[in-house]
């Protein structure tokens, strides 16, 4: 095994800073590393550090179920920190868009299918994701655990001066009541409707405008 066994790593914590450019790691605690050599001495570290053995039940291309154990100590540090890195840079609709694409990718991948236009196509939507995945995050390797403890990045979008929600200009919480009102709008749409089908010509009026918060209904 490349691993030892979690109760028999280290009592101590260990630390270890990667640097990505647009997505690639490219350092190691500050010094510029080739991708091959990256891997050797996370591996290195992953192992000692009891990190990336998997037992799992796998679901084969031919229909059987099958049980595999994985070890991948430096790629389980690495895809940590990635992601870590991706949560701080990607805006929302991007992130959710590409884990959906991302268990598709890894289908083709399992099945062989590299050479196809699906995932061709897949990968140019990645390869634009990774353009501003660039910055440094900092891992702490336990006891067969990789959690990523800080990053940062250049193209964060995440701002403590405009994540406040302290008395300040940047947010006015009286801002997100109009938000509110418009973005429940379908589901207030929806009671209605639901309310005059179930309730006939009894259905009230006042219950319609109460839900409404005061929308102008005319009989």
């Amino acid at each position: 095994m490349l691993s030892c066994e979690p109760e028999d790593a280290p009592d101590e914590v260990e630390y270890v800073e990667i640097d990505f450019e647009k997505g690639i790691p490219v350092g190691l605690n500050g010094e510029k590393m080739d991708a091959v050599s990256l891997l050797e001495k996370l591996n290195e570290l992953g192992s000692k550090n009891g990190i990336g053995t998997i037992d799992i039940i796998e679901n084969r291309l031919v229909g059987m179920k099958s049980r595999g154990v994985y070890e991948t100590p430096g790629g389980t540090i690495l895809y940590a920190a990635h992601a870590d890195l991706e949560r701080l840079i990607l805006d929302r609709d991007t992130m959710q868009y590409k884990n959906i694409v991302s268990q598709k990718f890894s289908q083709l991948l399992y099945d062989g299918l590299w050479f196809t236009p699906l995932r061709e196509a897949i990968s140019a939507f990645v390869d634009k994701t990774q353009e501003q995945v660039t910055g440094t995050v900092k891992m702490k390797l336990y006891k067969g655990n990789a959690l990523p403890v800080a990053s940062k990045s250049d193209y964060a979008l995440y701002s403590e001066e405009f994540a406040t929600f302290s008395a300040d200009e940047v947010y006015n919480q009286h801002d997100a009541e109009g938000f509110i009102n418009l973005f429940s709008l379908p589901l207030k749409i929806r009671a209605i409707q639901k309310e005059q089908l179930e309730g006939g010509s009894k259905y009230s009026h006042v219950l319609e405008k109460k839900i409404l918060k005061g929308g102008d209904f005319k009989e």
